[in-house]
């Protein structure tokens, strides 16, 4: 009866361990991709707007462009004609800057336009949590929500 006791123990313990390390993926942020009508007007608002670093583009098709956000990150810019986004606020990129004012102080010199949550032109709102945020459209209608980290 031990043998068997301790049988069905080794093969319960060994299941456990199949099943934890099966749900222990570590799944991390890759990339988000976006279609845009126009490569280098895009391109130019997301260097210099939005300050991202153009890295190489591994697939050297000539209209995609890839976009550092982090370092282990990126944005890829893709062009393309044929299909057009939805404009909705909620399906957003959110990113965070240490310095949202500095930041807004930016868009301002450089006439984009912002708002909040709500719709109000130029100004801030506090999410639940308590962070600071903002939100802006790249040229091709894309929301980003910047936060303050």
């Amino acid at each position: 009866m031990k043998k068997n006791n301790c049988f069905i123990l080794v093969i319960l313990f060994t299941f456990m361990s199949i099943q934890t390390k099966g749900q222990d993926f570590n799944l991390g942020f890759d990339h988000f991709a976006i279609l845009v009508e126009n490569l280098e007007e895009s391109s130019n608002f997301y260097l210099n707007i939005m300050g991202l670093e153009e890295i190489e583009n591994k697939t050297k098709q000539p209209h995609i462009r890839w976009f550092a956000m982090g370092s282990k990150s990126a944005l890829h810019v893709i062009e393309d004609n044929q299909h057009k986004i939805a404009d909705i606020k909620g399906v957003h990129l959110a990113l965070y800057t240490d310095n949202l004012d500095g930041f807004i102080t930016h868009l301002r010199q450089n006439n984009i336009y912002f708002e909040n949550w709500p719709g109000e032109e130029n100004t801030t709102n506090d999410r639940p949590d308590g962070v600071r945020q903002i939100y802006l459209k790249d040229p091709n209608g894309y929301w980003i929500e910047v936060n303050e980290n």
